[in-house]
């Protein structure tokens, strides 16, 4: 692998594009990243109410476009299409990561190793059953079956982010902060909030997890930069 590995960001809303952007010049300036958007996968996700074989095969084909124009490597920044994405991965030899997955290993590294209560900060509502079932299910493979995950959902937020709002998104994720005594963690459950990291960690005695670095951290380790 080049010291300039090609990769491709596939996005669903565009909100996303900033904090993933950041996380590359941070952590990976010497990658040469594409971006992808999608801007109907959301609406669609939200009107079919779950992933649908249509949502499947259109996952599957925004993957193959990416890496037969180049790529090494894909990574999504839109968390509700997990086990899509989990499924187009499998059809590659080429990494295809999913945006929340090197998060939950980190929060589950956190957390106490018996039990523990982890709290996720979610702004999109169509996205939190697949995530929370991304969560259990490597909770069960790594045996911490006693570990709570609570999220508290904010569909505002996003609302406000989308449209050009940020200062009423960030508020909004502000007010929520008596909510999140007695939690050993607290997750940023998408890139489109992750700029809250720093200002929560600030505020909270407990670990701040956000998605874009630690994705961008293991897909460089993926393909060796």
């Amino acid at each position: 692998m080049s010291n300039a590995p090609r990769i491709t960001l596939i996005h669903a809303v565009q909100v996303a594009m900033p904090p993933i952007e950041a996380a590359l010049a941070q952590l990976w300036p010497q990658a040469q990243a594409e971006h992808l958007l999608d801007a109907g996968l959301s609406p669609a996700l939200a009107a079919a109410g779950q992933l649908t074989p249509a949502l499947h095969a259109r996952i599957h084909r925004l993957t193959a476009h990416a890496l037969a124009n180049g790529s090494h490597g894909v990574l999504f920044t839109c968390s509700a299409f997990g086990p899509a994405i989990e499924a187009a991965a499998a059809a590659h030899a080429a990494p295809v990561l999913k945006p929340n997955a090197a998060m939950f290993e980190a929060a589950l590294a956190a957390a106490p190793p018996a039990g523990g209560r982890l709290v996720m900060l979610a702004t999109f509502p169509s996205a939190v059953a697949s995530m929370e079932a991304e969560f259990h299910a490597l909770c069960a493979a790594q045996g911490r079956t006693g570990l709570h995950l609570h999220t508290l959902c904010l569909p505002e937020a996003l609302a406000a982010a989308q449209a050009g709002r940020w200062d009423e998104h960030d508020q909004r994720h502000l007010a929520v902060l008596p909510q999140l005594a007695g939690f050993d963690a607290v997750l940023l459950a998408h890139f489109s909030n992750a700029g809250l990291q720093t200002r929560l960690q600030a505020l909270l005695p407990v670990p701040v997890l956000a998605a874009p670095q630690a994705a961008v951290q293991a897909l460089r380790a993926r393909l060796g930069g």
